[in-house]
């Protein structure tokens, strides 16, 4: 996506293009074979779903062919995860190469030990424990409207979703709509949020037996296997890696 005049240009493709996408299960498939995708256009060309799909099919409100809403549907599938993982830009990363992610990402760190160490802020370890797993072991589901209520947060809370889904330890699991004091659902669906280790489990979520350094080499050769002209900058800038 590019702005000019203040407008957002699409980058989009034709839709008789053999590598278009034409549905949210198209979707679902190349993210599934690549492992995780940028949601809009980057330093690298075609690694993104806005250059998959029809520029004009975007924000049309057409569950069919509209991937801002293919978004919505995605979140929610058990396959994949949804969030500010590129950069702090939105995108998917299939459950196979979630926890490569994870790994990378955490450092071998969990959150607890990231926070003593001053690697994680006060802000963000506040979020975390409101979606701390209750005593049945089942994490919190809350839009961020209530997590920021219940955490006692104002100044820095959007950056700091940011920097949790950055770090891995947060994802957007599903939309839905707010609802009024009669029960009635109202205006834009918004992002339910949770942590990973509540959508798959800590297992799932925890299963690379690798180092951080091995896992970023894995992720990096990953898209140069489908990108082969994509170089180490342009990797790094689009992931939000600082080398």
């Amino acid at each position: 996506m590019d702005t000019l005049a203040g407008e957002w240009i699409m980058k989009g493709c034709r839709r008789s293009d053999p590598e278009c996408l034409h549905s949210p299960e198209d979707l679902l498939k190349l993210i599934r074979k690549v492992g995780f995708m940028p949601l809009f256009s980057n330093e690298i060309p075609g690694f993104s779903v806005e250059e998959h799909t029809v520029a004009s099919d975007w924000w049309s409100d057409d569950p069919a062919r509209d991937p801002w809403v293919w978004r919505q549907l995605l979140a929610s599938e058990t396959s994949v995860a949804y969030g500010k993982f590129f950069d702090r830009k939105a995108g998917f990363v299939s459950r196979e190469w979630f926890p490569c992610f994870a790994n990378y990402r955490r450092d071998g760190y969990d959150a607890e030990g990231m926070y003593e160490d001053g690697k994680l802020s006060a802000r963000c370890k506040r979020i975390l424990d409101v979606l701390e797993p209750d005593e049945d072991a089942i994490g919190r589901r809350l839009l961020s409207g209530e997590i920021r209520r219940l955490a006692g947060l104002d100044k820095g809370f959007e950056g700091a979703l940011s920097e949790l889904q950055m770090k891995t330890f947060l994802l957007m699991g599903d939309f839905r709509q707010k609802r009024n004091r009669h029960g009635e659902a109202y205006g834009w669906h918004v992002a339910e949020l949770m942590t990973p280790e509540t959508k798959w489990g800590y297992s799932a979520v925890n299963d690379c037996d690798e180092s951080p350094e091995a896992s970023w080499l894995r992720i990096r050769e990953q898209i140069r296997k489908h990108w082969p002209q994509a170089g180490d900058t342009e990797v790094q800038k689009v992931l939000g890696i600082r080398k």
